[in-house]
């Protein structure tokens, strides 16, 4: 028999999806198997799958520890070559400016450098995340870029920080802004509503007017910084958060972003690969507003952080508008 007790990372989640995270490489059904058969109790009585685990419950796995010891899941700790571009950090989050060509977090089983292991290596070497210590938690991230845009990941250093924060975005609690340069000229703000289907194959998105079988319904805010020689600054807060969300819609209104490749206008992208070696499309994730955060977290509440274009955007940026 082997006794887990449960610290903070673990509390307020179910039995079952605890002990499947525990017993990582256990076969599909076995937690359930044990629960059945009464392998598994919690504080010494007898428990159902469903069942809430909290900060001080003990779990009495009815096991030999060559059995329990298969199926935990090796950690191993990657060392990620990547140093953490840190904008504000505390005991329960961390805020990470991702820069182009980097992941949110990893794709493959094949490793490629990306923002969670770098965050992760970084908390390691710092002494506030020890592996060997956690029996599931690793810290997490709680919303993601798509590699080519640039901006502000919100990292989780604890399980209760990052329940807290996906239920206050969730909600919507949690604003976050991008800045981006379009062609044509916006000069009023205004909140645009579409629909949106994903074609997984292609990983492309397709903006309808109408609710169509398949789409999902988009909001999004459109509020214009700066106009100049035909090409448009703007603010762009999201309502929904779809796959492409802003290079679709703002392409399907006939404001296409620069240097977008999949969304974007051939000619347009050519002139500013030529001038400036511009890849890929110009988006930044500049400012998040936090909001509705509770317990632990709610010091945060109302304050806004901000990370500014930097690099060959911030180049393009201040050459059209300065």
């Amino acid at each position: 028999m082997r006794e887990i007790i449960i610290d903070k990372n673990e509390n307020e989640q179910r039995l079952d999806r605890f002990l499947k995270k525990y017993l990582a490489e256990a076969p599909q059904g076995f937690v359930y198997k044990m629960i059945r058969k009464k392998n598994v109790k919690l504080n010494g009585a007898k428990v159902q799958p469903e069942t809430t685990i909290y900060e001080g419950d003990k779990i009495q796995l009815y096991l030999s520890d060559e059995t329990i010891d298969k199926f935990i899941a090796k950690k191993e700790e990657v060392k990620s070559k990547i140093i953490p571009n840190i904008i504000y950090e505390d005991n329960n989050i961390i805020l990470i400016n991702k820069p182009i060509g980097i992941l949110s977090h990893g794709a493959s089983k094949e490793f490629e450098e990306n923002i969670v292991d770098s965050m992760v290596s970084y908390l390691i070497q710092k002494g506030d995340f020890v592996p060997r210590i956690q029996k599931t938690f690793t810290p997490s991230i709680c919303n993601r870029l798509d590699r080519n845009t640039s901006g502000i990941i919100i990292g989780a250093k604890n399980y209760e920080s990052l329940k807290i924060i996906n239920e206050a975005i969730k909600k919507g609690k949690i604003r976050r802004f991008y800045k981006t340069i379009v062609k044509g000229n916006i000069k009023k703000e205004f909140t645009a509503e579409a629909y949106l289907s994903k074609d997984e194959e292609r990983n492309r998105v397709t903006i309808y007017k109408d609710d169509l079988e398949g789409t999902k319904k988009i909001e999004t805010i459109i509020k214009p910084l700066k106009n100049k020689k035909g090409y448009s600054l703007l603010e762009i807060e999201l309502i929904t958060g779809r796959t492409h969300q802003i290079r679709g819609h703002l392409s399907s209104l006939g404001y296409p972003v620069i240097g977008d490749r999949k969304y974007g206008d051939g000619n347009i992208n050519k002139e500013f690969k030529e001038k400036y070696s511009l890849e890929n499309q110009w988006l930044h994730g500049y400012k998040v507003e936090f909001n509705g955060l509770s317990d632990e977290l709610q010091y945060l509440n109302s304050k806004i952080f901000i990370s500014e274009v930097g690099g060959k955007v911030g180049e393009i940026e201040k050459d059209l508008f300065e």
